[in-house]
């Protein structure tokens, strides 16, 4: 029986010196506030939604920025799905002379502009959006 008993106090014993270290492990860490790294846009990679959605929002209240694109203007308000041929190479001539890190640029400006992108180009896109 003193076994049982001495068994018992032993475990509850073990149990307070868990609890009061892990009370004072866990009150050590809490001083120090939590910082959260600051993101710009040009870190998006198009793996976090909530980036984009916010480089989206950003871009739309900042004026639009031309890539030499200044004749797509004419484009302004019509569906994606509206254009010829000719018109998508367009689009893709100024597409093919950007450099890598101005593609998703181009895109938010397109966006700001109110101008759709040809569906014809939009593989085209995705393809160096992601490369």
């Amino acid at each position: 029986m003193n076994i049982i008993v001495i068994s018992i106090l032993a475990i509850v014993a073990l149990g307070v010196v868990v609890m009061i270290g892990t009370r004072i492990f866990d009150s050590k860490g809490t001083d120090e506030p939590i910082v959260v790294p600051a993101s710009d846009c040009s870190s998006c990679d198009g793996t976090n939604a909530k980036c984009e959605q916010v480089c989206q929002m950003e871009a739309a209240t900042k004026p639009a920025e031309y890539y030499d694109d200044e004749e797509l203007d004419a484009f302004r308000g019509r569906q994606s799905d509206e254009y010829n041929d000719e018109e998508a190479a367009m689009f893709a001539e100024v597409l093919e002379t950007l450099r890598p890190d101005e593609v998703r640029p181009w895109s938010r400006s397109l966006l700001v502009r109110g101008i759709n992108m040809p569906d014809q180009i939009k593989d085209e896109f995705i393809a160096l959006a992601e490369g």
